[in-house]
């Protein structure tokens, strides 16, 4: 179940590069099993480490910086989360402790897997984003953005910015519901409509009974070519 999210006052990590793909935020060979847990060492493995054996990391990556190394904010560049559809990205990034993601934009598959998994895509513009950046890195313990989704804005001590969300998202993401709750919250106006649907359509709620093994056996063999002319 999603943690739900109002604001939040945390340290930034700057990633600033474009077409940030999901394999290189979460290289295949980090999933070895289908969790949402058991990620996060993964996350970024190609920069986070130093290549060879074992997992040295790479003093000049964002995150091992220890500025940055609680981050749960990050802000980073166009086309987020391009690539596959690999919900597992999401999931390290979240397993990691990151709430929120800044960009100008992200994958429409990638950005659809955040809000189903309780993390916030905030789009900005790249001058916004800039601006940001600039002021995060001047004192990174210090300068900590507040992103609210209360009221849709990213704050700095001097700056503010709007960002735009789907109202059902920022419902879903505010009480921390998965789309599964928030259908059943409709479950009243759903057994309304199914009550007028079946009186209109009858047919579409009438199951046949399944095909017995030896009746389907029985069809097969009178379809073989010789039986059946074809």
């Amino acid at each position: 179940m999603p943690q739900p999210f109002t604001d939040l006052t945390a340290c930034a990590a700057v990633l600033l590069r474009d077409n940030v793909d999901t394999d290189a935020i979460i290289p295949s060979r980090e999933i070895r099993a289908v969790a949402k847990t058991g990620l996060a060492a993964g996350l970024f493995a190609n920069w986070r480490y130093l290549p060879g054996e074992g997992r040295t990391p790479d003093p000049m990556f964002i995150l091992n910086d220890p500025a940055f190394r609680e981050s749960q904010i990050l802000i980073t560049g166009e086309n987020f989360g391009c690539g596959s559809s690999r919900e597992q990205a999401v999931w390290a990034l979240a397993e990691y402790g990151f709430r929120v993601l800044i960009a100008p934009s992200f994958s429409p598959i990638f950005y659809r897997n955040c809000l189903r998994n309780g993390l916030l895509p905030a789009r900005l513009d790249k001058e916004a984003i800039g601006g940001l950046a600039e002021w995060v890195r001047e004192d990174p313990k210090r300068h900590q953005p507040l992103v609210s989704l209360a009221t849709q804005r990213i704050q700095t001590s001097a700056r503010s910015w709007p960002f735009e969300i789907a109202a059902d998202a920022r419902e879903a993401l505010i009480e921390g519901l998965s789309e599964i709750e928030q259908t059943l919250r409709l479950r009243e106006q759903i057994a309304v409509f199914q009550v007028a649907d079946r009186v209109k359509r009858p047919w579409a709620y009438h199951i046949s009974p399944p095909a017995s093994a030896e009746g389907v056996a029985i069809e097969s063999t009178l379809r073989r070519p010789g039986i059946d002319g074809k």
